[in-house]
């Protein structure tokens, strides 16, 4: 892969075909754990590294799996790459791991990674698939970042848990809650749709 196929595919992760902004996937956690920058930028990392790694599997043994059986047996790969990562957040970063909780091993069930497994990594190279589940881990992992902060800052007048506004801000309580997560990505997702359509007219 060249570093223009490789600039291309990424952009197409980022903002294209961005599993959250253009897919709709990933909702649940995208949704729940995003109420600070520290809690977006772990569930966006822990999930890039499974998406990214469990596709690099299922691609390798893509030609042995019997097809009645390859969703299962994607799971099972998914599934313990989740596993190694819960346990090493738990060993590592016991803060995240109980901020996040019951959201860590619901990764296995994340829509993003079994979509990118049965669409590209099952039919794909190790390499192109390895390509595939890193820049669409990063723009899963971006559009929560993004959505942490601007919550985080309305929200709480925090970022990184380090107070920008004083000691005085009274937040936007709504904003910090679930209903303020759903406007809040509805704005980035109109956002974002508006200025890919309007660069889209230009070329």
């Amino acid at each position: 892969m060249t570093k223009g196929e490789f600039k291309l595919k990424l952009i197409d992760g980022l903002l294209l075909n961005n599993p959250v902004l253009v897919q709709l996937l990933g909702m649940c956690s995208t949704l729940a754990v995003t109420t600070n920058l520290f809690n977006g930028l772990g569930m966006g990392i822990a999930t890039t590294i499974v998406l990214t790694m469990s596709n690099l599997i299922i691609s390798l043994i893509r030609k042995f799996v019997p097809k009645q059986i390859r969703i299962a047996s994607f799971i099972v790969v998914i599934s313990g790459f989740v596993t190694a990562i819960e346990l090493l957040i738990r060993a590592y970063v016991p803060v995240l791991d109980k901020s996040l909780g019951i959201f860590i091993p619901l990764i296995v069930v994340n829509c993003i990674i079994l979509a990118r497994a049965e669409a590209f990594a099952s039919k794909n190279p190790p390499l192109p698939s390895v390509v595939d589940g890193l820049v669409m881990g990063l723009g899963f992992a971006s559009t929560l970042v993004v959505l942490s902060v601007i919550r985080e800052i309305i929200g709480y007048g925090t970022i990184g848990g380090l107070n920008i506004f004083g000691e005085n801000f009274k937040g936007a309580t709504l904003i910090a809650m679930p209903a303020g997560a759903f406007i809040t990505l509805g704005i980035i997702i109109a956002t974002t749709r508006y200025f890919v359509n309007k660069s889209k007219q230009k070329c």
